[in-house]
């Protein structure tokens, strides 16, 4: 496999550990966690509700545009595809009664 880097990408690599002296990519077991650095289940519904906490949500408005635009355009897809079927339908039985 070859790798296209510069030598400052490749110096980088290789303090990290990920190259060899020649350039290679090094073989590294995973790395294991210890029971310390183990997330408890606590501790992640904390880090999620702080994390969510962040995301700008939408408004009512917005969302209620957002809502409309989607069903209107449900809509129209499916009043396209309907028809198309219904005109695809008419075409095949005249075709087979011909």
């Amino acid at each position: 496999m070859a790798m296209d880097l510069n030598r400052e990408q490749k110096r980088t690599l290789k303090k990290m550990g990920a190259l060899d002296e020649q350039g290679n990519p090094a073989r590294q077991a995973p790395a294991r966690r210890s029971r310390d650095e183990r997330t408890t289940a606590p501790k992640y519904i904390r880090e999620v509700r702080e994390e969510m906490n962040k995301v700008a949500w939408p408004k009512w408005p917005e969302i209620r545009r957002y809502s409309l635009v989607v069903l209107v355009t449900v809509a129209l897809f499916t009043a396209f595809i309907g028809g198309a079927d219904t005109l695809f339908g008419f075409l095949t039985d005249w075709l087979y009664e011909n």
